[in-house]
């Protein structure tokens, strides 16, 4: 299960992985090294809405609370509030904000995908909320809009390619004023 959360200011991306005896834990802190963990499944227990582990030698009992995608967990006398987002939570929000997470000179994909289709050209002046390419994640189909108007400055991908979550997928220049 892949998903990326937020906590205290911070942007995490995290993997984990379930064996018949282990959770296999991959964290990476945003633009850090990825850390990997392993907890063994004789030190977790699930009782009720709590989970009881062993980690690093030390015990810990946490209570986890919410839904959508915010998240409350109390642990060793502290709160923490955490946003999960997982891949369909990373599409919308990716969507919301035109398809690009973070960066106004380029277009990223907020997911693993396929592109569809490549509505512009090199060169191009599209305004914003334009549609500029077609990307299938999650089996749908979903239109990538400019999120300001900018020309087109090159084009990283083609129909048919398989992207990566981050991934640029088209790079973005001043347009020219009118």
């Amino acid at each position: 299960m892949f998903f990326e959360a937020d906590l205290r200011g911070k942007h995490y991306k995290v993997d984990i992985t379930e064996t018949r005896r282990a959770w296999k834990i991959n964290l990476q802190e945003e633009n850090g090294d990825w850390i990997h963990y392993n907890i063994s499944k004789e030190d977790y227990k699930l009782i009720e809405n709590t989970i009881n582990l062993i980690f690093n030698g030390g015990s810990y009992l946490m209570d986890v609370f919410g839904s959508g995608t915010e998240y409350t967990v109390y642990t060793r006398s502290s709160v923490r509030n955490v946003t999960i987002y997982n891949d369909e939570a990373l599409l919308h929000e990716s969507l919301k904000k035109g398809g690009q997470l973070g960066s106004s000179d380029k277009l990223s994909a907020g997911m693993p995908g396929k592109i569809v289709k490549v509505l512009v050209a090199k060169g191009d002046v599209v305004k914003a909320n334009q549609p500029i390419l077609i990307m299938e994640a999650m089996k749908m189909e979903n239109e990538m809009r400019a999120a300001h108007d900018t020309k087109i400055k090159e084009i990283l991908v083609k129909p048919g390619d398989s992207v990566e979550s981050g991934q640029t997928l088209i790079a973005f220049e001043t347009a020219p004023k009118t």
